[in-house]
């Protein structure tokens, strides 16, 4: 099964899974959200009592889904290659700043691709960001940069990471132990069942189109490959559909309920951090739990560090918020990125430029 063989087999896929993600928002996520990697991980570590905003927690199932679907689908089309080695704790590092910069936008590239569809304005101007942070590490990459080759290892190394997931699942579903929200995002899901077939036929399919936000964009700049772009084309025409169709489609900037803010310059700051992190870890948040299910423990310990980042972002007051009415006057109240944010933004750009710059290929210090 090759799913990458044209840019129609793509596209169809990228329709497909934007199916799921209509299924999965109809029958309980959040509208404006439907799958989301930065949100869902976010509220799977509140879950897990890494941070206590009582309104985003939730372990989510479909985070399960993509890393055993992706383990699942590269074991039965030998795709599974068991690997590590390639500057785990940079990549640690590069996990937390993806979250940091997808927080301060309020979701990770696919996302912003569904608030496009959505009408929402504020994610068209986060893409600016996104591809000037893509066109900065594709930049870092002609200049040599690289962490490192990644070994092979035991095969039970790359298995880790699904077992440990499906057995939070396990906590969460047959326990107390694990935090659920009462209100808010949190409390917004599709049945358990749903959303792990959902998630696990997501992460197939994302395994085999490989799907990647940042990956699609690098190509265009490198190789002016357009194919990866048509996965996500597709999921971006049926999300529009859907949106259309149950009456979701607004256009604007403020809009209520959105989950959204109007800060332009922290939107492309944030999703240029993402942008730029991606592409210097090898794919974004999305492809990272897809790579970390088939067989990659470096990916794994990026996801780790998403997880990490997740937790100091609402630890630290670092997660933007979203344009909401007040309850009793019913005015808008304007969404923002607090001031902690802001800095920790800067400050994760700074360190992508050190990262990307400091660390080059043998050659490329010659």
């Amino acid at each position: 099964m090759n799913l990458t063989s044209s840019k129609k087999t793509l596209l169809l896929s990228g329709v497909a899974l934007g199916i799921l993600a209509c299924i999965l928002a109809y029958f309980g996520n959040p509208k404006n959200m439907a799958i989301c990697v930065a949100c869902f991980i976010r509220d799977s570590a509140g879950a897990m009592k890494l941070h206590t905003a009582a309104v985003v927690q939730y372990f989510r199932p479909e985070i399960v889904g993509f890393v055993c679907g992706s383990f699942l689908i590269a074991l039965a089309t030998r795709e599974y290659r068991s690997t590590a080695g390639s500057s785990p704790m940079l990549r640690f590092i590069l996990g937390v700043i993806m979250m940091i910069g997808s927080l301060a936008f309020l979701g990770c590239p696919l996302r912003m691709v569904i608030r496009m569809a959505a009408g929402d304005l504020n994610a068209w101007v986060a893409l600016i960001g996104f591809i000037l942070g893509v066109a900065t590490g594709v930049f870092a990459l002609k200049q040599g940069f690289s962490l490192g080759r990644a070994q092979a290892t035991t095969k039970a190394s790359g298995a880790v990471l699904p077992v440990i997931v499906v057995g939070i699942l396990i906590l969460a579903t047959c326990t107390s132990l694990l935090k659920v929200s009462a209100a808010g995002p949190g409390s917004l899901h599709a049945p358990i069942i749903m959303s792990l077939v959902g998630g696990l036929i997501f992460g197939a399919m994302a395994q085999k189109s490989r799907m990647c936000f940042a990956g699609g964009i690098r190509d265009v700049i490198i190789m002016k490959n357009f194919d990866l772009l048509s996965v996500i084309g597709g999921l971006f025409v049926v999300m529009l559909i859907f949106n259309i169709a149950t009456g979701k489609f607004v256009v604007g900037f403020n809009t209520p309920g959105v989950i959204a803010h109007s800060e332009h310059l922290w939107n492309i700051l944030g999703m240029y951090t993402v942008g730029f992190a991606a592409v210097l870890a090898g794919g974004c948040p999305l492809r990272q739990l897809i790579l970390a299910g088939q067989g990659s423990s470096d990916s794994g310990v990026t996801v780790i560090g998403m997880f990490v980042g997740a937790a100091i972002c609402h630890n630290f007051g670092l997660a933007a918020s979203g344009t909401a009415l007040n309850p009793e006057t019913k005015a808008v109240v304007a969404g923002a990125v607090p001031t902690n944010g802001k800095v920790a933004c800067i400050l994760c750009i700074v360190v992508l430029f050190i990262i990307a710059f400091t660390c080059k290929r043998e050659t490329a210090k010659k």
